[in-house]
């Protein structure tokens, strides 16, 4: 009986070492892709893969480099799907290449008309069409969500109008002509892929209705209205005509969703109602803007939804997919889905009930507003995780810059503003902190699924943001038709005097006449460029007129002809997009300027915080640990990796998760204001990043460059 036994536990042995071989020596020939936007359906922005590590990842080298034919702003996260990379350059090309080599295998899209939005990257759909396999990418150029075949990159000519459908498909006859775009990569259930698009920010705004449609013929399958019809869930929260989009559009998803397949449950975040800076014509809560949804995936059902902003006058959007992970409370494991936030916070959920894990205290805050506005009396605030960035109330003159040297200006100003915490906007000025652009962003956050850390990088840039009476149609009558136009639409950011605000990211139109041609600048009026809007809601002759006032070759003769839709008319607007700058351009307030956060979502602590990134000026003088503008997320590995880049410097690095230490940096060829992906293919981990520049001012890129071990 003995041998018998000590034969068992042999042979048990031997199939243990046998499994763990098996584990090991899969890990190291196959494939391992990066099949889904950040990652995969749960948004975690994490890998299993264990080549790259803690003890070989200053070892790095460049593996490949692909040049775009263009240059400029990416924000790509890239898929790798069996050894092909799908990416898309700043014209909004779709292309496939060799993940190993970084050789071109296809590129579709024409860039003299392709640059209308800026890429987060592609979808990737397989299964069958009338019972013959297809692969397919989905992507969006401007209005367009095109279907390509997978190996050749050409249009699916079975799916919608001859490969493309139109993201207006399915809005009321109002919208048809209205602004609509998506940056964002599509979310996959089933054969359904649910798009999320960018719209207007003003009254004029298309509604922003969540919408899924057949992925193999682009016809709509469901809609929820975002903004409630009489009779749905919510519909009491705006005045009882919004949904009719003649003066409130908007509350939409531009930032992508993360899906829960096993249950069917698709989570989206939604942005602000239209306007997003003045609510006279929405008064009320604004169901379901700024918002997480749980919606049933098959049939657009609400299950649950949880409003992080009340009638939002900040453009408090929620800014990234949320992220889909277990944590464990009381000894018990919850799957749960956490939301972060333009303000810096961190609502975690349970996934199925929509039960906060943390309390969240309705928090009275100020109500004294322009006359016509009705804030909402209270703002949700969770108890736990304390937020990862500033708050505006923490503001004061110990605060400012000591690196300012016109400090005591800066410290008078601050006096003026308002900085209570969710302090309605004002003529005097209220300060946004964290800013229009931050704590989180686009970026979003990482996770292991398991563990229950969040990873996520912030922003703490102050803004000023002040209200300006509108002109009335009496001073607007004594405009030429072109500065009516302008005024309506451009001057928030690019201003009374045409002068913009390089320092904000915002151009100077002056003589623009003399740098770009007239075609070039009524097609970015119509279709926008970059993170700017397209007008389409504005006519041709409006169109016209603004391109003669914007060249100094206006006739007073000159008149619109869209009477029958005049914009609706607000008595407020904001003056522009402006940050809180010192004399020579920095943050007015004290470092650090960005900072990369480790939240332990099990207790609602932190595991560390760190400066992230640094300001070049005053790293020449010695000042390195000031953090800086991020935009793009980090990636996770199971080895215990951090990868990012994001940072205006410019650098490429890894740090250890589990302590913030930097373990490996690198200059980019530009700066990658992208999420990065890792796959591994033949065995060999790589590690790809879009490196596009541009934004915050920085020098234009055009490559993706990849990492491995050599």
């Amino acid at each position: 009986m003995k041998s018998k036994i000590i034969l068992l536990i042999l042979c048990l042995s031997f199939l243990g070492i046998f499994s763990a071989w098996k584990t090991i020596n899969k890990t190291l020939s196959e494939d391992v892709d990066w099949a889904e936007y950040l990652g995969g359906a749960d948004r975690n922005h994490y890998s299993t893969l264990t080549q790259i590590n803690k003890e070989n990842v200053s070892k790095l080298q460049i593996a490949w480099a692909y040049s775009t034919p263009d240059s400029g702003q990416m924000q790509v996260n890239p898929l790798i799907i069996k050894g092909v990379l799908y990416g898309v350059t700043s014209s909004v090309q779709a292309f496939a290449l060799d993940a190993t080599t970084g050789k071109e295998i296809w590129r579709f899209g024409d860039p003299l008309k392709n640059w209308a939005s800026t890429s987060r990257g592609v979808t990737f759909w397989k299964g069958k069409v009338n019972g013959v396999e297809s692969e397919r990418i989905l992507y969006t150029v401007g209005p367009n969500l095109w279907a390509l075949d997978a190996k050749t990159g050409k249009p699916i000519e079975s799916f919608g109008d001859k490969g493309k459908m139109d993201l207006h498909t399915g809005l009321p006859a109002i919208a048809k002509d209205k602004f609509i775009i998506s940056n964002t990569p599509g979310t996959l259930f089933e054969d359904f892929i649910i798009m999320p698009v960018r719209l207007s920010e003003g009254a004029d705004a298309a509604p922003g209705d969540i919408r899924a449609f057949d992925v193999k013929t682009g016809k709509l399958a469901w809609t929820f209205h975002t903004i409630p019809y009489p009779n749905e869930f919510g519909y009491e929260t705006f005045p009882k005509n919004a949904y009719k989009n003649i003066n409130t559009g908007a509350a939409n998803n531009w930032a992508g969703m993360a899906i829960d397949r096993k249950r069917g449950i698709i989570y989206v975040p939604t942005g602000s109602a239209g306007y997003d800076f003045y609510g006279s014509n929405r008064k009320g809560k604004n169901l379901f803007a700024n918002c997480l949804l749980a919606l049933d995936a098959r049939t657009g059902k609400r299950l649950w939804h949880f409003q992080t902003t009340h009638h939002d006058m900040w453009d408090k959007d929620l800014p990234a997919p949320p992220n889909l992970i277990t944590i464990k409370q009381n000894g018990k494991s919850i799957d749960a889905v956490a939301q972060v936030t333009k303000q810096g916070l961190v609502f975690v959920f349970n996934r199925v009930t929509g039960k906060p894990l943390f309390p969240i205290k309705e928090t009275p805050v100020p109500t004294n507003a322009l006359a016509g506005e009705h804030p909402w009396l209270t703002q949700p605030m969770p108890t736990k995780p304390a937020p990862f960035a500033r708050q505006s109330y923490t503001l004061n003159e110990t605060q400012i810059s000591p690196y300012a040297e016109n400090r005591a200006e800066l410290i008078k100003n601050l006096k003026t503003y308002k900085t209570k915490l969710y302090a309605p906007p004002s003529k005097e000025g209220t300060v946004i902190f964290p800013g229009f652009d931050g704590g989180a962003e686009w970026g979003g956050a990482a996770a292991d699924p398991q563990d229950g850390i969040l990873y996520v990088n912030s922003n703490e840039m102050a803004w000023i943001q002040k209200m300006v009476e509108n002109p009335k149609q009496s001073t607007l009558d004594n405009m030429t038709a072109g500065e009516k136009v302008y005024s309506n639409n451009c001057i928030v950011c690019h201003g009374t005097d045409r002068k913009g605000n390089s320092k904000s990211g915002y151009p100077s139109l002056i003589d623009i006449g003399t740098k770009k041609d007239k075609a070039y600048v009524t097609q970015i009026i119509s279709g926008g460029k970059g993170m700017m809007p397209g007008f389409g809601g504005i006519s041709k002759a409006e169109k016209q007129a603004l391109v003669s006032f914007l060249f100094n070759e206006e006739k007073k003769e000159v008149a619109s002809t869209n009477k029958e839709k005049p914009a609706p008319y607000l008595p407020y607007r904001m003056d522009g997009y402006n940050k809180f700058l010192d004399s020579k351009g920095l943050p007015a307030i004290a470092p650090p300027w960005g900072t990369l956060n480790a939240i332990n979502l099990n207790t609602g602590e932190y595991l560390w915080k760190i400066p992230f990134g640094y300001e070049e000026g005053l790293k020449a003088k010695g000042i390195s640990n000031t953090g800086i503008e991020n935009y793009g997320g980090p990636v996770v590995t199971a080895s215990g990796l951090l990868f990012i880049a994001a940072t205006k410097d410019g650098m490429f690095r890894a740090f250890d998760k589990k302590n913030g230490q930097l373990l490996w940096e690198t200059k980019l060829p530009a700066a990658g204001f992208a999420t990065p992906s890792t796959y591994q293919v033949n065995g060999k981990q790589y590690v790809v990043i879009a490196c596009g520049g541009t934004k915050l001012g920085t020098p234009k890129g055009n490559q993706y460059v990849a990492f491995a071990l050599p």
